[in-house]
């Protein structure tokens, strides 16, 4: 007892506690942290990255920089990860035509096998969300309870979290200084998950710590499911709120009403 009491009071037992604290603490966080599924790309072939590199410099170099390190048109494209190349060329968006408050979805200029090339290029100048697996872009499909519950907790998940800018049935909407949400329909599963996971033009980024791969999952299977709802209602009238709603509403009422004034003011003469 008088040796470990000795051991216990010797200058260098603090640092020592502290370390095994660290180690300790650091081997823990390391085994129960939740795994990012985006965050290290599957290692593309040499090939793949090299014509990648030459499409680069060919298509992007002008405003990003040979290097892709950015230059004063463009942003720094080390650490964006695949999935954002993925997402902004493989829905026209990049290249970009010219100067813009925002990029628009335009007409995809290169094919499938190009923009794996570009991603795979871009992936290897630094870690970042990778492009996600088929299992979670695959869309839970209506018709069982555990389904239906899914799909419900994505519509959920979706009017917390996105509602306030696309709108509650992803129709889109304005956002400031010229900027704006785009509208969700028609837009594929894999880019709806990447815009999650890279945050293009206004949006925040949602990493797995925020939503789970399953979560993301579930928000696309319930716009893919608000996108093949039959409407019940009639005219949708874009699906963009009382706005829509109650300028139609005024316009045709206004001309229904002053068209059954005149026809009365005729009538009684």
């Amino acid at each position: 007892m008088n040796a470990l009491a000795a051991r216990r009071r010797h200058p260098a037992a603090i640092a020592v506690l502290l370390l095994l604290g660290l180690l300790v603490t650091g081997g823990a966080y390391s085994f129960l942290a939740p795994k990012d599924a985006n965050a290290a790309a599957p290692t593309a072939a040499a090939d793949d990255v090299a014509q990648g590199k030459d499409l680069f410099i060919a298509n992007c170099a002008t405003c990003h920089g040979v290097a892709a390190q950015g230059t004063k048109s463009g942003p720094s494209l080390v650490g964006v990860g695949a999935a954002s190349v993925d997402f902004q060329v493989g829905t026209g968006r990049m290249p970009l035509a010219g100067p813009n408050v925002q990029a628009p979805q335009n007409k995809v200029k290169f094919d499938d096998a190009q923009i794996s090339a570009l991603a795979a290029y871009v992936a290897s100048l630094g870690p970042g969300p990778a492009i996600p697996e088929e299992k979670y872009t695959t869309v839970i499909e209506p018709g069982t309870p555990e389904n239906n519950k899914a799909i419900a907790e994505g519509g959920q998940i979706f009017r917390v979290n996105c509602a306030m800018c696309h709108n509650f049935a992803g129709a889109g909407g304005a956002l400031t200084r010229g900027k704006y949400a785009p509208a969700l329909e028609g837009t594929t599963p894999k880019h709806i998950y990447e815009a999650m996971v890279t945050g293009p033009q206004s949006m925040p980024v949602f990493n797995d710590m925020n939503l789970t791969p399953e979560a993301k999952q579930k928000v696309i299977s319930y716009l893919k499911a608000q996108e093949n709802e039959t409407n019940v209602g009639g005219l949708t009238l874009g699906n963009l709120g009382p706005v829509s709603e109650g300028l139609f509403a005024w316009v045709f009422a206004l001309g229904i009403l002053i068209g059954c004034a005149v026809w009365l003011g005729k009538k009684a003469a």
